[in-house]
């Protein structure tokens, strides 16, 4: 006959595990409250269901299973409350997690944005486009044989000119 750990054991060992489920939660939300809250469901979750655990089970790979499946169920959960279900005849589904754009009007306004960048004097496009691409001040700096602080100095006009020639043609620039 396998004998179930008494409750005080049971809630001691699952308290000792829940140490190591906290980064495995993290990864799972990659956000740090929402691991806690998925941490402390996966805890209660675990030791309401004690009668349901098999003495000789790896207790750490049953908290694993429980808090990934209770992450799923989240998320399937949050997918389906963001969605609204046309049951007309027309099988339309409507996602609520973004308005949809004219793509026209985006691409008109995208040449807009890179006709106005192209205005700008060579010395103040070159850091500013390299920039927007993903490279690093020293990256720039090395690049076009500038000083850092130049380049950042540079990259900073270029915004703020772009900023004034966007707002004149009726685009709101989202830069800082």
């Amino acid at each position: 006959m396998v004998m179930k750990p008494d409750t005080n054991e049971f809630v001691s060992l699952v308290t000792k595990y829940s140490a190591s489920l906290k980064p495995f939660a993290v990864s799972l939300t990659r956000d740090s409250d929402d691991a806690q809250d998925l941490l402390q469901e996966t805890v209660l979750r675990a030791l309401s269901s004690q009668g349901t655990y098999a003495e000789g089970t790896n207790l750490k790979a049953w908290l694993y299973t429980i808090m990934k499946n209770i992450f799923i169920n989240n998320y399937r959960r949050n997918k389906k409350r963001n969605a609204i279900f046309d049951n007309s005849g027309n099988l339309v589904y409507i996602g609520l997690s973004g308005a949809m754009r004219n793509e026209g009007e985006s691409t008109m306004e995208m040449d807009e944005i890179q006709s106005e960048i192209n205005k700008l004097d060579e010395c103040y496009r070159s850091p500013f486009v390299m920039h927007f691409r993903g490279f690093k001040y020293h990256e720039i700096a090395s690049s076009l044989h500038l000083p850092v602080g130049t380049v950042k100095s540079r990259i900073h006009s270029a915004r703020l000119e772009l900023k004034t020639a966007l707002k004149k043609i009726g685009l709101c620039p989202v830069m800082a």
